[in-house]
């Protein structure tokens, strides 16, 4: 196995994922704004799209945020109709926080978008090249988490 060791070939590309990271991040930011979104309110709406309506302590954790935190970001959802607050069936001290058809339409369109973006990005792509392409962020994302997960154990 040939192994990469010309660092500066390695920092440019790094360079280069960087502004393809910032590039999306724009991307997403100007979509969800359109949808009056921000980045944190549409990922509590894509938690609940796809685990179905849960307690703000829930959110929190799935998040990783804290309760105070998550209550603002469910505040501001019901107050633009994405999401409702109800009294959780079998848990009377807790508030299950649902998708309204406003979110699930939203949710909806963000698939799509999501579809799109990736046969703009991928579609005319050869499939051997898609196949190295993905193989090898696939390296890069287990090294980035193996390299956190370290840092986190290190605190």
């Amino acid at each position: 196995m040939n192994v990469l060791h010309d660092t500066s070939k390695a920092s440019a590309t790094l360079d280069r994922l960087l502004e393809l990271v910032v590039l999306l991040g724009e991307d997403m930011t100007q979509s969800l704004a359109r949808e009056g979104l921000t980045t944190s309110r549409a990922h509590v709406l894509w938690v609940l799209h796809h685990e179905g309506p849960a307690t703000q302590r829930v959110l929190a954790d799935a998040l990783r945020v804290t309760p105070r935190n998550i209550t603002g970001l469910v505040d501001g959802l019901v107050a633009t109709g994405f999401v409702t607050r109800e009294r959780h069936p079998t848990d009377r001290r807790a508030t299950l926080v649902s998708l309204t058809e406003r979110a699930a339409a939203s949710m909806g369109q963000m698939h799509s978008s999501h579809r799109e973006l990736a046969e703009l990005l991928f579609g005319d792509m050869p499939a051997r090249r898609f196949s190295a392409f993905a193989t090898g962020l696939d390296h890069v994302t287990d090294r980035m988490r193996e390299g956190l997960r370290a840092a986190q154990a290190g605190r």
